[in-house]
């Protein structure tokens, strides 16, 4: 009996306790949220001044709605009667405006609209909340918004911000927001009235950086700078300058690289059919679109089916482009190309008309306007390496366009059927005596320059409108290509690529885009008058019917 009653005292004790510490809890939630609500009512009484004081004491408050707060009143969306009462925000329209608590966004009840009068501010006013906001920014514990905060102040460079960026710098432990606050301190004391060392720390740190930020920064301190700087920031935009001056070489070498690398993967396919077999393929480029459009559609079932595998479509698209394209091409072979050996020109005709089916025939399934293939996110953003920009699409289609290159290279070399590729290259009739269906050897080979034809349209699409007209975009460069680094020849077709890539980009910041490629077609046209062979030349054949 004594037990039991001293458990149920004990059991009352702890649940009064309870009661009781929920209660101060509560009441302590209340408590803080009845002060923000002061602090937001003070907005709206006094002129300017006391509402710059308002401001202030909302930030020293520290509280979690501070930020949405201030954002609302600078977007002039707090309102307050003109007989006084609480700040509350507008919402609703025009001639049916809305009132409601600003941090809960309760209904207001019994507002009269005609007198509720917007609480303003002024250029002032707009100063100080910037200068909060960024507080309350380089304060987060979201490293994301401490970045953009010192990358805000180091573009808006108001000195008046020093202060509070000395603060957010002692206590910054990330090295890129630090680096970041370094150079945006540097470019603020440039704008006050700091001692002569201390400016030339400054300078030193913003020559540091290198970049045309930099640049920009040190032109317009030059103007405005005392003598005894001028000299020290004149050496560094020289210093810079030529940085940026090799760094923009290594720029267009990269981008030169980079179109090279497409120029390979659309010229590879046609090396083999035109090349190798002396077949001028005009519907080579089509190959490359219906490889583009297989990867729309993959990507769309995926999307649809298996959504969690989205990110991935590539992976599928392009074995499927690779089947589906070699198919297609297996069929024209068979159906049109096999009748025309050895007549260059028949084949010409025949396989330009055998183009204008293919166009036309997409256009009548997909429509003629552009389809959107996205980009999954590993080949998604830009990132820097030194003072270059490189996209992640263009780095992951270089890689690509090497395995493909390297794949080939091994089929040809090292398998039985480039074995016999090569043995019908450079004698049919003895390979035909050997057993070897060169019928089969012409028609699959047909087929192989196809289906890569299709893998390039999946590298295509990661950077190109996909639409019925981009295989037009790359047959003549593709041509250009395998005619330079010399017909049938793979390690030429590499070097003409990468060789046309950089050259395109080199000629293009003086001649324009459509000039350079007409220069490149022109020094291509003296080069064969001189090679006629290419770069490096290849026995091949014409074959017979």
């Amino acid at each position: 009996m004594y037990r039991a009653i001293k458990i149920f005292l004990i059991t009352v004790f702890l649940t009064c306790s309870s009661l009781t510490f929920s209660g101060v809890i509560i009441s302590s939630e209340v408590h803080a949220q009845d002060d923000i609500h002061v602090l937001i009512d003070a907005l709206g009484v006094g002129d300017f001044p006391e509402r710059e004081a308002a401001i202030k004491a909302l930030v020293a408050s520290k509280d979690q709605h501070v930020s949405q707060i201030l954002q609302q009143l600078s977007d002039g969306l707090l309102y307050v009667n003109s007989d006084g009462g609480p700040v509350l925000l507008q919402g609703g329209t025009d001639d049916e405006p809305t009132y409601s608590d600003p941090i809960t966004g309760e209904a207001a009840a019994d507002v009269d609209p005609d007198l509720m009068t917007k609480v303003k501010i002024n250029n002032a006013l707009r100063g100080v909340i910037s200068a909060a906001t960024s507080q309350l920014t380089l304060m987060s514990p979201d490293r994301s918004a401490r970045l953009a905060a010192a990358q805000g102040l180091l573009k808006d460079a108001d000195p008046a911000n020093l202060d509070l960026l000395n603060s957010a710098l002692a206590a910054e432990k990330d090295a890129e927001i630090k680096n970041t606050m370094e150079a945006a301190r540097a470019v603020l004391l440039l704008k006050t009235d700091a001692s002569v060392e201390d400016k030339k720390a400054a300078i030193d740190t913003i020559a540091a950086r290198g970049n045309r930020d930099a640049l920009t920064i040190l032109t317009t301190t030059l103007e405005t700078a005392p003598e005894d700087l001028k000299s020290a920031i004149q050496a560094d935009i020289s210093s810079i300058n030529r940085s940026l001056a090799l760094w923009d070489i290594v720029q267009n070498i990269w981008y030169g690289l980079s179109l090279g690398s497409v120029l390979l993967l659309a010229a590879i396919g046609l090396a083999i059919t035109f090349g190798v077999m002396g077949v001028i393929n005009m519907a080579h480029g089509e190959m490359v679109m219906i490889g583009a459009y297989t990867t729309y559609v993959v990507q769309e079932y995926i999307s649809s089916a298996f959504p969690e595998l989205a990110d991935y479509s590539l992976a599928f698209a392009v074995p499927a482009a690779f089947v589906f394209t070699g198919f297609v091409g297996l069929i024209i072979e068979r159906a049109v190309i096999r009748y025309l050996y050895g007549r260059p020109l028949e084949t010409l005709l025949a396989t330009w008309g055998v183009s204008l089916i293919l166009q036309q025939a997409v256009r009548s399934i997909f429509g003629p306007t552009n389809r959107e293939v996205r980009n999954p996110s590993w080949m998604s953003g830009v990132f820097d390496l030194g003072g270059l920009s490189i996209t992640w699409n263009r780095l992951w289609i270089i890689v690509f366009s090497m395995v493909v290159f390297v794949a080939l290279l091994l089929l040809l070399k090292r398998s039985a059927f480039g074995l016999q590729m090569r043995a019908v290259t450079q004698n049919r009739r003895m390979a035909s005596s050997m057993g070897i269906r060169t019928g089969w050897v012409d028609a699959f080979t047909f087929a192989l320059g196809s289906g890569i034809a299709g893998i390039a349209g999946v590298a295509l699409s990661q950077i190109d409108n996909v639409s019925p007209n981009l295989g037009q975009s790359y047959i003549i460069d593709s041509f250009m290509v395998v005619v330079f680094g010399g017909v049938g020849n793979l390690w030429g077709t590499l070097v003409g690529a990468l060789s046309l890539g950089v050259v395109n980009k080199f000629l293009e910041p003086f001649a324009g885009a459509v000039l350079g490629k007409i220069l490149v077609l022109v020094l291509i046209i003296l080069f064969i008058q001189k090679r006629p062979r290419g770069l490096f030349a290849l026995k091949g054949r014409a074959v017979e019917a």
